[in-house]
């Protein structure tokens, strides 16, 4: 039997609001996903340990203070760095449409803004982290 996808989800920088990361990772949670919630004020750095310590299939990165672009990229470097280029990103916050489409171009999957329903932010996941048969394999 497969484990069941793990999921980190992070708060960066100095960021101080986790409310809309904790109703996150209760909701994957809920639906089934293992997740790891890092806590308040990491760095791209720890992120990438953490999901390399937990195997992870994917981040979600919280991020409301406008150091976005910087630790999205910070961020799809260092995994791509550790050959983890494979770990889905995606994540939430106040990010304006134009860096939401540059971040997406960049390797982010997706960028949940305010207000986006939890439905369709772990339908959207799910589908992501569906096992191929050469993941199946690998588990």
């Amino acid at each position: 039997m497969a484990r069941p996808n793990r999921v980190v989800i992070a708060k960066a920088g100095l960021d101080g609001h986790d409310r809309g990361a904790r109703i996150v990772a209760r909701a994957l949670r809920d639906a089934g996903f293992e997740v790891i919630y890092t806590g308040l004020f990491q760095t791209p750095e720890m992120i990438v340990k953490v999901a390399l310590e937990e195997d992870a299939d994917a981040i979600g990165l919280s991020i409301l203070s406008g150091a976005h672009m910087h630790l999205f990229r910070r961020l799809l470097e260092l995994l791509r760095a550790e050959g983890l280029g494979h770990v889905v990103v995606f994540g939430g916050g106040i990010i304006p449409d134009v860096d939401r489409e540059a971040l997406v171009a960049e390797g982010v999957g997706e960028i949940f803004t305010p207000g986006a329903s939890l439905d369709v932010i772990t339908s959207w996941l799910r589908a992501r982290l569906e096992p191929t048969d050469a993941t199946a394999a690998q588990r």
